[in-house]
């Protein structure tokens, strides 16, 4: 990749790029809540599940097929992504995000796509600027796990320096989450990080709650 490529894509996934990642605790608020993540330890087993065995995992195959899709098998792919949600939620969370992205991108750089799910919208518009696939993957399962992280931060809480030893021990699960995306078909989605899926289910009865899901 071109340096002005790296740019771009650290651009598009850092916490300052207006998708509102910073209103969303993927049902993590709730966990906490119910004493599931009270420290360091637990985010890190609870967010490593995710990685690899929820959500996580099924949005770098949803990247990696939408990269390499045609424009009109784009639409498909992003109806599966939204069917793989659990809840209202979380399906707000990633069609909100997905639409803001595509917005803001598109007002910048210009293009032409409809909204979609977040996972396939950054695929489809990467495959657009020609970024690199397997970089793509992990800044975005690497974005998906700092907002979390930063969540926690300010719900358990944590300190900032024990939120990013956290952060630093997630590398592992998103190098092997992306090496198995860039294999993977879609027969391949699904997931079994039940207790996050139920969290995120949960969240939508909480009579105090700071984030959107």
């Amino acid at each position: 990749m071109k340096p002005d490529d790296v740019h771009k894509l650290t651009q598009w996934l850092s916490p300052g790029y207006p998708v509102g990642s910073f209103s969303f605790s993927h049902g993590l608020e709730w966990a906490i809540s119910q004493g599931d993540v009270a420290n360091a330890d637990d985010l890190t087993d609870w967010l490593d599940d995710i990685l690899r065995l929820g959500s996580g995992r099924n949005d770098a195959i949803l990247l990696v097929h939408a990269y390499r899709a045609n424009q009109a098998d784009l639409p498909e792919i992003a109806e599966l992504a939204r069917a793989l949600n659990p809840g209202c939620e979380r399906l707000l969370e990633t069609t909100a995000q997905g639409a803001a992205f595509i917005k803001t991108t598109q007002a910048i750089w210009s293009g032409e796509l409809p909204d979609m799910p977040y996972p396939v919208a950054i695929g489809a518009v990467a495959r657009q600027h020609d970024l690199a696939l397997d970089l793509t993957v992990q800044m975005y399962l690497h974005s998906f796990a700092a907002n979390l992280v930063s969540a926690a931060v300010r719900f358990v809480p944590l300190g900032q320096t024990e939120g990013q030893r956290v952060l630093a021990a997630l590398a592992k699960a998103i190098n092997q989450v992306t090496d198995h995306a860039l294999t993977a078909s879609l027969d391949d989605l699904g997931g079994c990080a039940f207790r996050a899926d139920m969290a995120s289910m949960h969240h939508e009865t909480l009579s105090t709650r700071i984030f959107r899901s």
